[in-house]
């Protein structure tokens, strides 16, 4: 059944899709569930109007809106609000811009389709336009129905050059939805349980159905259980499945209870290389409708794609979920940082140092919020999977997006990958016919930008970034000094505080019977993984090269360093093994453990017994090398407290010396079977070594293989028998799915904005508190809350499996809110742990039981924090769980992006401390009780404004309240956008 399904959906990946209708049918694009009881299927060929040729003149689109704009109409009365909620899932099926519909022919006769024509508004500001604001206008034109997107929105984007500074609101509809199964089986589940509040307030449960094209790759769910062995790929599947069973076949479920949906099965790839080698479309053709491809996704990586010239970018899992339902994003028309790039890489510099290095920059100049746009004659050295490196790390430097605008590198990797010709060539002339195509051997029109940067790419420098955040960057030839200084500096990002005396500890243990020791600093993990570098051939091979030279050289890695290889598709097995490599990472212990995330979100699997206790007793700061993008502290493994970013090639250097406490310019690396030392610049390839072993080795063909594959799925996928109904049947005994309690008590009526009168502090923090702190990915601890949970209901700790995994269970989750052992809160005075104090009692407690014994007690509760509040990934778990422990309000110095929408969507109120102050200057200790002076009635509440923040103590402080959008108080009105669609599906059809 899988097989077929795949297979079905896959279809719909050509140039000629039909999955989603033609935006000129716009009701049924956008809502075809809502005249029918079960979803309707697109037309699969509509019959665009003709085109005409008298666009609307420029300066009359502010005038074509509709006289009450749905922000406008939330801050109306209850009558005008409910009405308003009625029209929010219909749409009128006129298009605004018809006479900009132009048929865009081939260059050999005939035609592609019709597509909306920038050009044909003759408006002298869109050439002065960033490319990725053009995406946002394109999309603003097609979708504009004078309701939901209007002529008014059009016109903000136009004028992008003086609106986006004044923080304006715009209207987005995505072309596709992204999910991967950690973020994925919470999306399900929320779906599955609408429908079942469809139900109950007597609507039509079909009615909850995805609108666009939702890919969701299972690619979070392998772990490092086995390495160093030949057989690790299909044993880690074999426990993959074992764990996962039941997660899987409710994916499977979904894949046939909804449609448009399309489900890569396990063991496939990694999901953001899943979508750059073949998920992406660049252009779409549905129906003869010709458009840019657009994605948000589950996970802040989702950036990758920008590479490619698609604008994507992370959302909120409640977000993507009523993007999938047909409703539009609101957004705030960002700001487009221009970032010029000049010069050539010098050798011995990879694309991660590269990205390191830009990562570094941008966060130093302050991007959260913005674009950024790629542009300048070094465009043309950097391959496209260098391109998708830089945009992989978009949430690390804090942009919405760092986009690179098509051009022809962007065709060439298209075709290396796999498209084919005409499919190419349609994105070509489609691109150029509307603006959107760099063509580097014309000269380039000056576009405008928010502010600008500049890198001459001969002034990278070898580099990895670690111990506990991606952005700060270490020079190679400075790693061994900086190491001294994080051992001396106080706890913190570049601190360990170990004592002089300890520094040079060595704790002695066997290893399977022979000696064996370590001291800080050793490394333990080397893993090359994930989707950041493993898209990328030349660091991948690169990394080979490197062990090739090592081996030769007799060079050997520790046998107790837990070495891995996971690429992140298919493709990269088959150019290792072409070019003949492969074998010697094998030798070097990088055998291929498995395709999808594994080390860089937690997945890396045990350490053997007699290294964690090495570890554990000698209180050991050891280390892990990666090739990921995260290594924030707890994240990659509980026992490794130095956690650096590096290359892949780097990873297999790193794990030679078997250190990070190494100058690789000065002491060698190693010795060889000659018992000569072995330096770093011995084993290190030339750029020209890399560049050959490219172009020989990847090839158009292995992508065609690899992705034809995908559609026929696994014999274990395969397998999975799962119920044809389109209603869930909930297992009440299952620890893995479990039916949430979000719509339990829901009625018709919105329950409107929340009184916090005399909260309580649940947790006080400091800054850079991320989502993995809030709610982790990786291991359950076998003394949490959740621990205890499951052991009650007959878990054994082995197969805990992790918190990433058992996304699907409220109640496992609500207990691994708060529970990272590295957290850190003011509380507890410097102790370290998932700690926290119930202020009345004093007692000390988990932040679950705190939260618990504060609900019985009948006190809503807050969090204090200071700056980043929620980076890292886009987890919608760390504003879910706080909500079901009773969290009402976040009061922090700022917040990230997609965490801050997520509290919203959540019902949490967002709060920010003035700009100078925060818990500490306001004398805050955490031990007062809060009252948030915020209106009883949501149309007195603004976007942005000023709230008054007392406490019992007497003291009083104002904050910005952070709903930053009108549909955002809708949504907060209605106790979280899942009850606003909700209610405005039932009411739409009332």
């Amino acid at each position: 059944m899988a097989g077929v399904f795949l297979a079905r959906s896959a279809s719909r990946l050509s140039s000629s899709s039909s999955c989603s209708s033609s935006a000129l049918s716009r009701s049924a694009y956008l809502l075809p569930s809502l005249s029918s009881s079960s979803p309707a299927p697109p037309p699969s060929n509509p019959s665009p109007r003709s085109a005409t040729t008298s666009p609307p003149p420029a300066r009359h689109l502010a005038d074509l809106r509709s006289p009450i704009s749905h922000r406008a109409l939330v801050r109306s009365s209850a009558a005008v609000a409910d009405r308003f909620e009625r029209r929010f899932a219909t749409m009128a099926s006129k298009n605004s811009y018809e006479s900009i519909l132009t048929t865009l022919s081939k260059p050999g006769g005939g035609d592609f389709g019709k597509y909306y024509c920038l050009p044909a508004l003759t408006d002298p500001r869109i050439d002065r336009l960033p490319y990725s604001i053009r995406i946002l206008l394109e999309s603003a034109i097609r979708n504009c129905d004078e309701f939901q997107v209007t002529g008014k929105d059009v016109e903000k984007i136009l004028d992008w050059e003086n609106a986006s500074p004044k923080q304006v609101e715009i209207p987005f509809k995505p072309a596709r939805v992204l999910l991967q199964d950690f973020t994925g089986v919470p999306a399900v589940v929320d779906l599955a349980c609408m429908r079942d509040a469809m139900k109950k307030l007597g609507s039509d449960p079909n009615k909850i159905n995805p609108l666009v094209p939702v890919d969701l790759v299972i690619d979070h769910s392998v772990q490092v259980d086995v390495a160093r062995s030949q057989n690790a790929v299909q044993a880690n599947m074999e426990l993959e499945f074992h764990r996962n069973k039941e997660r899987f076949g409710f994916l499977k479920w979904g894949s046939n209870a909804f449609s448009n949906m399309l489900v890569v099965p396990p063991g496939s790839g990694i999901v953001h290389q899943v979508n750059l080698e073949y998920l992406g479309r660049v252009v779409f053709n549905n129906g003869g409708l010709l458009y840019p491809d657009s994605v948000v996704g589950t996970d802040s990586h989702t950036t990758m794609i920008d590479g490619l010239g698609v604008a994507g970018w992370g959302v909120g899992g409640i977000e993507a979920e009523a993007a999938m339902l047909g409703q539009p994003m609101s957004m705030v028309l960002p700001g487009v940082v221009g970032f010029k790039l000049g010069g050539k890489l010098r050798n011995g510099v990879t694309a991660t140092d590269l990205v390191l290095t830009v990562t570094q920059m941008l966060r130093k100049h302050g991007v959260v919020g913005k674009f950024v746009e790629f542009y300048g004659e070094g465009m043309s050295e950097l391959s496209l999977a260098d391109r998708a490196t830089i945009a992989n790390m978009s949430p690390e430097y804090g942009a919405t997006m760092g986009f690179f605008p098509v051009d022809h590198v962007t065709l060439q990797y298209l075709k290396l990958t796999g498209r084919s010709d005409e499919t190419v060539a349609m994105i070509e002339t489609y691109l150029r016919a509307n603006k959107m195509f760099v063509d580097y051997s014309q000269p380039q029109t000056e576009r405008v930008y928010s502010s600008y940067l500049e890198l001459n790419l001969e002034d990278v420098a070898p580099c990895i970034s670690g111990p506990k955040r991606p952005h700060d960057r270490v020079p190679l030839k400075e790693m061994k000094s900086d190491w001294q200084t994080c051992l001396d500096n106080k706890v913190g990002f570049k601190g360990f505080a170990v004592p002089k005396e300890s520094q040079n500890k060595i704790a002695e243990f066997s290893f399977r019977g022979t000696p064996a020791q370590i001291k800080h600093g050793d490394v333990v993990i080397a893993a090359i993984t994930s989707c950041t570098n493993t898209s990328n051939p030349s660091v991948m091979l690169g990394a080979a090269l490197v062990a090739k030279k090592a081996c030769e050289l007799g060079l050997e890695v520790k046998p107790w360093i837990k070495t891995s290889l996971a690429p992140g598709s298919g493709v990269v097995t088959k150019y290792l093994e072409k070019s003949g490599l492969q074998k010697y990472l094998d030798q070097l212990g990088f055998n291929i453990v498995g395709y999808g995330c594994t080390t860089c979100i937690g997945n890396s699997g045990e350490l053997d017994e007699a290294v964690s206790a090495a570890i554990s007793e000698n209180d050991i700061v050891a280390a892990a090398v990666l090739s990921g993008n995260r290594n924030f502290e707890g994240r990659v493994h509980p026992l490794t407290r130095a956690n650096y970013l590096a290359s892949p090639p780097l990873v297999v250097a790193y794990a030679l010396a078997g250190t990070v406490d190494i100058d690789f310019e000065k002491e060698p690396i190693g010795t060889s079977k000659d018992g000569k030392k072995v330096y770093f610049k011995d084993i290190w390839p030339l750029n020209e070594e890399i560049a050959d072993a490219v172009q020989s080795s990847v090839l158009p063909d292995m992508f065609k293989e690899t992705y034809k594959a995908i559609t026929k799925g696994n014999p274990m996928w395969n397998q999975l028998s799962v119920p044809s109904s389109t209603l869930y049947t909930w297992d009440p005994t299952s620890t893995y799915i479990h039916e949430p309690p979000y719509f339990k008590d829901m009625t018709m009526s919105p329950p409107g904005p929340h009184p916090v009168k005399d909260a309580y502090c649940l947790l006080n923090f400091g800054d850079s508190i991320t989502t993995d702190h809030i709610s982790p990915a990786g291991s359950i601890h076998k003394d949490s809350p959740a621990a205890k949970y499951l052991m009650e209901r007959g878990v054994a700790p082995k197969d805990f499996n992790s918190y990433g995994s058992r996304r699907g269970n409220d109640e496992v989750m609500a207990r691994g809110t708060f529970a990272n052992i590295r957290l850190v809160n003011k509380f507890l005075k410097g102790e370290v742990g998932p700690k926290t104090i119930h202020v009345p009692s004093g007692e000390k407690l988990s932040a679950f039981d705190a939260a618990t014994r504060y609900k019985s007690e009948g006190h809503d509760t807050i969090v204090l924090a200071g700056e980043e509040y929620g980076s890292g990934s886009s987890r919608d778990w760390a504003a879910k769980g706080p909500m079901l422990q009773g969290v009402k309000a976040v009061i922090a110095k700022s917040f990230e992006r997609i965490h801050r929408s997520n509290l919203v969507g959540m019902g949490i109120v967002p709060l920010c401390f003035k700009p100078g102050e925060d818990a500490e200057t306001l004398g805050l200790t955490g031990h007062e009780r809060y009252t948030i002076h915020l209106p009883s009635n949501v149309s007195d509440i603004k976007p942005g404004q000023d709230v008054t923040v007392t406490t019992d103590t007497g003291k009083s402080f104002t904050c910005t309240v952070r709903f930053d959008t009108e549909v955002e108080l809708a949504y907060y009105n209605h106790g979280g956008i899942l009850p606003f669609v909700i209610r405005s599906l039932i009411k739409a059809n009332n």
